[in-house]
């Protein structure tokens, strides 16, 4: 039996966490009075910045609401409209490609890892959590893979 998502689609493909915290750490920039920044790795396909503004493949960008126009947080692409040198451009960032978000004021945010995709729930998923109890169960230590929660500072 397929999971029924939100949008109806019947997809077993989860959604990652990245988009997520990506507009949480956004909405409390801005609730904080505080400047959103995002850390772009420019060699993703699909990132449409000006070329002129990248620095070793990176470039940052500020998304706070009254520096942008058209904001939209997808949850596979961020795309806006900025101003750069007073010439207006239309931006598209593919959420893979944010390496970082954060208050431009404080530094508080998040820097991304690449993570490999989650699989999608089925069998393997399955006996993958049995395994786990069962190592409980027994007292032992999992041995396979790093731990699932990472601490974000």
């Amino acid at each position: 039996m397929s999971a029924e998502r939100k949008d109806g689609s019947g997809s077993d493909t989860l959604v990652g966490t990245k988009p997520y915290f990506i507009r949480a750490i956004h909405e409390w920039s801005v609730d904080n009075g505080f400047t959103p920044q995002v850390l772009v790795n420019t060699e993703y396909d699909g990132v449409v910045v000006p070329e002129q503004y990248v620095r070793d493949h990176r470039i940052i960008l500020n998304v706070h609401p009254q520096s942008v126009a058209q904001l939209e947080m997808g949850n596979d692409e961020l795309s806006f409209m900025a101003r750069f040198s007073g010439i207006s451009y239309r931006l598209s960032v593919p959420v893979e490609a944010v390496m970082a978000i954060y208050a431009r004021e404080n530094g508080q945010g998040i820097v991304f890892q690449d993570e490999p995709e989650a699989p999608a729930p089925g069998p393997e998923a399955d006996r993958e959590v049995a395994d786990s109890a069962d190592d409980k169960a027994a007292g032992q230590k999992r041995r396979s893979g790093a731990p699932h929660l990472k601490l974000v500072k």
